[in-house]
């Protein structure tokens, strides 16, 4: 071979050796709030980034953060590709990337959401019961565990930071559980979906730990991108969330850990409620 030749041969493998590497480190990087406990969200994730992974056809990865708040940063600030919002989440999170949030699927139980408040207390029946009480939310960036609840107590005509002996934050849905069946609060809410896997799985003790209200329904969680992702990433997302079918082996693994019927299409418009409701309480 020529001087010239080998030259020619070696920058052709140079290149395609960096085009091998570049795609190698290629990674989809995923992140949720942290409404359960680290080792419940890595459990969850796993099987879901392995099947986003053989659909997007690279390396997807995800990654934890250590608030609320800090998933909000991440996506609007595209240090991560995708996350796992609640209501209240994907709002702040549309605010702060000057809307350039996008809703793309919620589990079919998002679309009628609920949370529940619980107690130990045989006093507590109602709502108005929680005047002169410790209570607990979750996070206070928690649609059902904060801010969804608190909108409720306001209706029903009390104002949690004047009526209430105590606020707490516990930080997690199932944190509030443990505050409440604990004692160290007289009350709490969370989440139903979060609760009724506890009671499912006799984590908790219905018989002393019981649910005295179910709010209404509202729209809840969803996985969001930033808009800068491309439209045909994005498709093939959606494509990937709304394939899932409990019928197959793989689709029932991944949305019984997402305690999910299935995937369907959403919108930033069906959060417009919990919008009002944010700004109506002052968080927003």
């Amino acid at each position: 071979m020529t001087s010239k030749g080998t030259v020619r041969a070696l920058l052709t493998c140079a290149v395609l050796t960096l085009s091998t590497l570049a795609q190698a480190q290629q990674v989809f990087r995923v992140t949720a709030i942290p409404d359960e406990s680290p080792t419940e969200l890595a459990r969850k994730a796993e099987p879901l980034m392995k099947y986003l992974s053989s659909k997007l056809d690279m390396k997807v990865e995800f990654t934890p953060v250590t608030d609320y708040a800090a998933s909000v940063e991440a996506l609007a600030n595209k240090k991560v590709d995708m996350a796992w919002f609640g209501g209240f989440t994907f709002v702040q999170a549309n605010v702060r990337s000057g809307g350039k949030v996008i809703p793309l699927v919620q589990r079919a139980e998002d679309e009628v959401f609920k949370s529940v408040f619980i107690t130990t207390d045989p006093a507590i029946n109602s709502l108005s019961d929680l005047k002169g009480k410790d209570v607990s939310f979750g996070s206070q960036s928690s649609t059902s565990g904060h801010l969804m609840p608190r909108s409720f107590i306001m209706q029903a005509g009390l104002d949690p930071d004047k009526d209430f002996k105590r606020v707490a934050f516990s930080g997690a849905h199932d944190a509030t559980i443990a505050a409440v069946a604990s004692g160290k609060v007289q009350a709490g809410a969370l989440n139903i979906s979060v609760w009724n896997k506890f009671v499912d799985e006799k984590k908790v003790d219905t018989s002393k730990v019981r649910v005295f209200f179910t709010t209404p329904s509202y729209y809840d969680y969803n996985w969001s991108v930033h808009a800068d992702m491309p439209a045909a990433t994005r498709e093939k997302l959606q494509a990937a969330f709304l394939a899932l079918d409990k019928s197959t082996p793989e689709g029932k693994a991944i949305l019984e850990l997402q305690r999910a019927s299935k995937f369907v299409p959403t919108k930033a418009d069906n959060y417009k409620g919990i919008e009002a409701a944010a700004r109506g309480a002052g968080l927003l």
